[in-house]
């Protein structure tokens, strides 16, 4: 009797350690499953809002290039068509470069000020006209 009893006692206990190992091993199965689905929509939702700023990207664009078209028209209707533009000043006179950058950079800060030009397309600009 006494062998039986350690029998079943050693069988329960197998019984219950058999048990742990397969909810064990069923347990990090599932965490390994659901970490790789949480990995892919991160992806996915990653991917997803970068197109959509890209869309938005684009649309600020197109309406930054319509504002331009529209104040390089206002300009061409304002200029008399029938008078000829004036000639150039000499190229001898050093006062008149910058004059002129003065006058464009005035130009470029009241697009910018109108919201015509981002804070990165005004300071690209104005780089540019400076460099020369």
């Amino acid at each position: 009797m006494r062998m039986r009893r350690r029998a079943v006692g050693r069988s329960v206990v197998r019984v219950a350690a058999t048990t742990a190992v397969v909810a064990g091993t069923a347990g990090a199965v599932r965490h390994h499953q659901d970490q790789r689905y949480a990995n892919k929509e991160a992806a996915a939702n990653e991917q997803a809002d970068a197109q959509s700023q890209d869309a938005a990207t684009q649309q600020q664009l197109a309406y930054q290039q319509g504002q331009i078209d529209a104040l390089q028209q206002q300009q061409a209707a304002a200029a008399p068509e029938a008078a000829p533009a004036p000639p150039p000043p000499p190229a001898a006179a050093a006062p008149a470069p910058a004059n002129d950058m003065m006058a464009q950079l005035q130009q470029l800060a009241s697009m910018h000020t109108a919201g015509v030009l981002s804070d990165e397309e005004f300071a690209a600009a104005k780089q540019k006209l400076l460099a020369g």
